[in-house]
């Protein structure tokens, strides 16, 4: 399908639907390194139906709201975890998540959702979507190009560093967790001290 097909796969992938844009645009790399494409449309097509997937999924946490993710968000691909994760990076860092997470694996796809939810204004959060996957599209199509034939090498490296990023969410929640609990043993205990006072 060329580019349409780039960008069909890359908008079911960004729609929660685990269909991997790290083997979509590497093989998109490849076919330009045969020839059948051009470089810079296969990352165009990658951005945009990243872009637009991203979109549908917006408009599923906007007219859905939290608690039709939970009660159906199964049927979409959308698991509890994977929605606690994405509200956990937008809530701590803002709307500029929606831009810096589009480059990291496992969040990037379920971002959108916590956006809609929150009613983040609509052309900022397309402006940072597509500003965000625009590199991601860029490296894969690049590695898919330099690697040929060899394409395919590089989607275990790409699911070793999920489980690096999902390590290290939790880690970081975990610390999250422990500061905010030891500031409030602080502030109680401080709260007695000044009630005996």
């Amino acid at each position: 399908m060329g580019y349409w097909g780039v960008g069909i796969g890359m908008a079911i992938e960004s729609a929660n639907i685990p269909l991997p844009s790290e083997v979509i645009l590497p093989f998109g790399g490849y076919m330009v390194s045969t020839g059948e494409l051009n470089f810079y449309g296969v990352v165009i097509a990658g951005t945009v139906g990243g872009t637009v997937g991203s979109v549908l999924s917006y408009f599923l946490g906007l007219w859905g709201g939290r608690p039709f993710l939970i009660k159906y968000g199964r049927y979409f691909g959308v698991s509890m975890k994977h929605l606690e994760m994405a509200d956990h990076w937008f809530c701590r860092y803002g709307e500029a998540t929606v831009f810096f997470t589009r480059l990291m694996p496992v969040v990037r796809t379920f971002i959108s959702l916590p956006a809609g939810i929150s009613g983040m204004n609509f052309r900022k959060f397309l402006a940072y979507t597509f500003l965000g996957s625009l590199p991601w599209s860029l490296l894969l199509v690049f590695v898919g190009l330099k690697l040929g034939q060899n394409w395919a090498v590089i989607k275990p490296w790409f699911h070793r560093m999920d489980a690096v990023i999902i390590l290290g969410i939790v880690a970081a929640v975990a610390y999250l967790w422990h500061r905010n609990r030891q500031n409030s043993i602080n502030t109680g205990v401080r709260n007695k001290l000044n009630e005996n006072k």
